[in-house]
């Protein structure tokens, strides 16, 4: 799991920023609708859309809201259905780009990825080109005053976490997918907070750039994350 940290405080930092703006509503609501449109919507037996609500909770979304888009995806309110598809590339630098794609109109989003990608020194690859570099994980962060170092490695060691590491103002505990869950329960049950919680994609090791070129791949994300249709970008970058 080496490299990914410092990435993944820049992403958090980023979803806070998009957050406030609210940018992040449509596309938490599309996960949501997704996950429960393809899982069903009992989050308890559901990993996707525990997560999503998840998500969806810690960006101080209505419950009314989460609820609306989970019947719209169990079929108890109409709904869009939306397609899928992860793309890859590079970007400045030769970093990796991987970008999570929940879309009405494929043809558009794929028109607009490569757009994107183009104006901001970056390049479309083919499937497969990047996705080895990355692997799913459960990724949960608890803010430093919510709790005790001691009482949170015990509670972790005893979930069977993968790692727990200290990353600026918050704990970031590290999960296989499919403890995920277990983990959170078990924070939910010993009344620990979460900052975030959410299955993701993270580099298994990073690639060196420089300050230019840091901005640059900053730039690209930020374009890429302003299109409703792009759930989440993913980087391999490092400064």
């Amino acid at each position: 799991m080496s490299g990914h940290s410092k990435w993944s405080t820049i992403k958090r930092k980023k979803a806070s920023k998009d957050a406030e703006r609210g940018k992040m509503f449509t596309k938490l609501i599309k996960e949501i609708t997704t996950a429960a449109r393809q899982g069903g919507g009992d989050e308890s037996s559901n990993t996707r859309l525990r997560s999503a609500i998840l998500s969806a909770k810690s960006s101080n979304m209505p419950q009314q809201n989460i609820d609306r888009a989970v019947k719209k995806g169990t079929g108890e309110l109409p709904g869009v259905i939306y397609e899928e598809k992860i793309y890859e590339g590079y970007g400045p630098g030769g970093v990796a780009i991987l970008i999570d794609v929940l879309t009405d109109n494929i043809n558009r989003t794929a028109s607009d990825v490569r757009h994107v990608l183009s104006k901001h020194n970056g390049n479309l690859g083919e499937s497969g080109c990047v996705a080895w570099m990355f692997e799913k994980k459960g990724l949960i962060a608890v803010n430093l005053d919510d709790c005790d170092e001691d009482r949170l490695m015990e509670i972790a060691i005893d979930a069977g976490v993968e790692d727990v590491t200290t990353e600026e103002d918050v704990y970031e505990i590290t999960t296989a997918p499919n403890d995920f869950d277990r983990v959170v329960q078990s924070l939910e049950d010993a009344k620990i907070p979460t900052a975030s919680a959410e299955v993701t994609m993270v580099p298994q090791s990073t690639v060196a750039v420089n300050e230019k070129h840091a901005e640059q791949v900053l730039k690209l994300m930020d374009a890429l994350e302003d299109n409703d249709d792009i759930q989440q970008v993913y980087s391999n970058f490092d400064l």
